[in-house]
């Protein structure tokens, strides 16, 4: 009798335990992955935290940087990404980003480019490589002394920033940098000589809306009336909105988007819900808004998948 009971709890043990296993297992198949940049993240999280406020049962998560391909569920992208992986078949953009060159604040690359207010020429020839720049350029030997740091990896806006010169992201001079492009701010404090770039929300502090205390922004060709808001005494909010109202050839701005496979219906929905509701927070953390009819045309988009899983 003894040993029936005992064999009794044993089985009910056993089946609890696959019971348990089973439902950790579910819930942890219903956790949905965004891989994203650094500059993104604040912004995507605001989003996670917003949404389960909407629908509690469903959770999303950053991937973390070890996090296979296979497990993401949203890639965040750029319009003019070198190499975008090939495992989702839809896009949709919620944004833009804008890139602008730095320095190390009071390092002795600050003082060669103090005063100076370079255009699209000059800025060339300061980031590339290259034998074909004007005259009036390549008398700038001030130049060749700086060490430029760029991003290497596949989430970098360098190709960004190259694309909008009319480079390729190979031909910078310089140094390259493995890692998230927030690693480029730490290499410029540690070489007087560094120069470099970075998206909005790695050089603004998003609390106090002005630039980061240990970096200085690389003067630009703009309009006299844009110098303040482009200089140690500019808003993150004045940049946002000179940038939304025009885009100097100077300035690198991109749309920003998600990378997604259409059979998931928790993701469909919940980047409706970002077009519809989480746009409203580009501004807040150092994203531009895209103009009222590519939102709309996004939202048409995402609204033709769900109406096709009806």
């Amino acid at each position: 009798m003894k040993k029936i009971a005992l064999t009794i709890a044993v089985l009910l043990s056993l089946n609890i335990s696959t019971i348990w296993a089973e439902g950790n297992s579910t819930n942890a198949s219903s956790v949905h992955y965004v891989k994203a940049p650094h500059f993104a993240r604040p912004l995507i999280e605001k989003w996670i935290t917003e949404y389960a406020k909407t629908q509690p049962g469903v959770e999303f998560q950053i991937a973390k940087g070890n996090q296979k391909q296979a497990n993401i569920d949203l890639n965040v992208v750029f319009d003019h990404q070198d190499t975008k992986p090939q495992d989702f078949s839809h896009i949709v953009y919620f944004g833009e980003f804008a890139v602008l060159p730095i320095t190390a604040s009071g390092s002795e690359a600050a003082k060669v480019l103090q005063g100076k207010h370079l255009n699209s020429k000059k800025l060339k020839q300061l980031y590339f490589l290259g034998d074909e720049f004007d005259d009036e350029v390549k008398k700038n030997k001030q130049f060749e002394k700086l060490v430029i740091y760029s991003g290497s990896n596949a989430i970098s806006v360098a190709s960004s920033f190259a694309h909008n010169f009319g480079e390729e992201s190979s031909n910078f001079r310089g140094k390259r940098i493995s890692g998230d492009d927030l690693f480029l701010n730490t290499a410029l404090v540690k070489d007087p000589l560094g120069v470099s770039f970075n998206a909005l929300p790695n050089i603004f502090d998003l609390q106090s809306r002005h630039l980061k205390s240990d970096l200085a922004l690389v003067g630009l060709d703009l309009k006299k009336e844009l110098e303040k808001s482009f200089s140690e005494n500019g808003s993150l909010d004045d940049v946002l909105n000179i940038l939304e109202n025009g885009k100097p050839t100077e300035i690198t701005i991109e749309k920003v988007g998600i990378e997604y496979n259409n059979s998931d219906d928790a993701v469909n929905n919940f980047l409706h819900w970002v077009l519809e509701n989480g746009v409203k927070y580009n501004h807040e953390y150092g994203l531009l808004n895209l103009d009222k009819k590519e939102t709309n045309a996004q939202i048409s988009k995402i609204q033709s998948v769900l109406t096709a899983q009806k």
